[in-house]
């Protein structure tokens, strides 16, 4: 007959020696224990972890023991998943015998992979980041290749600006042309511009300069006597 108890008790014993640093027995009946699990440590020191809980059932080994994650770091749902299926199918493969180490290695391994991915998919981020910044660089010095496509496609757009812009000085001209007023309208709303030249005057006083070049001496102008002139006739003049 099977002593469960004495198996338990000896691997217990077994996994505290192995473990002194993550295991800690949480109740003994029933035989409640976990045992934190940490990966290798990845780029940057960056780890991941998860702590197990393990519950033996009273015929453990024949029988599976419970088991649950009961916290994690830096893991994502589907990596929480991924580990419980691997307990589960590690548990049964090796039912009969103790299995609690064999299952804490099988997430240890787990979990250095998982380290192992983020480091791959961080680095295809950073290819991914670099590849673009090229390809925008490329396009900023060579710009777009010009098709048939993307050149009629310009000039429909840059026709569209260009009649609107029209337009709109079509419709400001019109609007400045409805506002403009003529001089008489100036004269009539502003009674100021009827004293504006002789109040220039008045503060001018006698420092009005006149320029005498723009006249002519009167003995140079040609001027006709009236009597000289042949048409003239004084009779005339009284008849006025």
């Amino acid at each position: 007959m099977t002593d469960y108890s004495e198996e338990q008790r000896n691997e217990l014993e077994a996994l505290e020696s192995i473990y002194p640093d993550s295991f800690t027995v949480l109740s003994e009946k029933p035989t409640t224990f976990t045992i934190t699990v940490t990966s290798e440590a990845g780029e940057n020191d960056e780890t991941v972890q998860t702590t197990l809980k393990f519950t033996y059932r009273e015929k453990y080994p024949d029988e599976t023991p419970l088991y649950e994650i009961v916290s994690q770091e830096n893991l994502d749902d589907n990596d929480v998943m991924d580990i419980i299926k691997l307990l589960e199918q590690q548990a049964e493969e090796n039912l009969g015998m103790v299995m609690i180490f064999t299952l804490v290695s099988a997430v240890q391994e787990k979990l250095n992979e998982i380290v192992d991915q983020i480091k791959t998919r961080r680095e295809e981020e950073k290819k991914q980041k670099e590849r673009e910044a090229e390809e925008e660089e490329k396009q900023r010095f060579h710009g777009t290749p010009v098709t048939i496509e993307n050149f009629l496609n310009w000039k429909a757009k840059f026709d569209a600006e260009l009649l609107e812009i029209k337009r709109k000085k079509m419709k400001e001209e019109e609007q400045a042309g409805k506002n403009k007023l003529s001089g008489k309208q100036l004269f009539e709303m502003d009674h100021n511009l009827d004293t504006s030249d002789i109040q220039f005057l008045e503060e001018a006083g006698n420092n009005v300069e006149v320029d005498e070049s723009l006249f002519q001496e009167m003995d140079d102008l040609e001027l006709e006597d009236e009597e000289d002139d042949p048409d003239y006739n004084p009779v005339n003049l009284d008849s006025d």
